[in-house]
């Protein structure tokens, strides 16, 4: 398992003040992380008022307190790149295609003028789509074990985006490396 210090393969898509910044391949071998996340992670399974009923999120989520050492060298990585620190690492476990995250973004950072987000897909493949908020033209794209996508500029306030159910899909991770943000 290693990780492209460089950066190499990294494509910028600018939406105005906002930005999408995807690393294909990112990590290679992530299927080990994958298998250690799974076993070593306390998932927990979490509900949410939505439509003024409380509802099962599709999905399992987790903070990672004591992170892997990979974890530990892309946490710096991203750091270096992005000018931050990304000390807040969670994770999202999408076991199927039933499994998903509607549009949306981030809870805090769309209150922000500018923030940063980074997730890497540990795992099988799954669209991921970006839209402008309140609806219109979406971006899709796949994004695969190992992949890096980073939303940057306004996007968590300008921008929603989603995992969206499909009929069948290989179990996925979302390890997302985020700023402490201040409410």
């Amino acid at each position: 398992m290693d990780v492209d210090e460089a950066f190499a393969h990294a494509e910028r898509i600018h939406l105005g003040t906002a930005w999408i910044e995807i690393v294909r391949g990112w990590l290679r071998g992530d299927a080990e992380l994958f298998d250690h996340l799974l076993a070593t992670t306390t998932w927990r399974d979490e509900e949410r008022v939505m439509y003024d009923k409380l509802v099962a999120v599709p999905r399992r989520i987790a903070t990672i307190e004591k992170p892997h050492a990979m974890i530990t060298r892309m946490r710096e990585l991203l750091d270096a790149r992005y000018a931050t620190e990304f000390s807040r690492i969670s994770a999202a476990h999408y076991r199927d295609g039933s499994d998903s995250v509607a549009w949306h973004g981030d809870y805090v950072a769309r209150k922000m003028e500018t923030a940063l987000v980074a997730t890497v897909s540990l795992g099988g493949a799954r669209r991921f789509l970006v839209r402008p908020k309140g609806g219109g033209h979406s971006i899709s794209m796949s994004l695969g074990g190992g992949d890096l996508v980073v939303m940057g500029g306004t996007s968590q306030r300008t921008h929603e985006h989603s995992i969206p159910k499909v009929a069948h899909a290989d179990p996925r991770i979302a390890l997302m490396f985020r700023p402490v943000w201040k409410e």
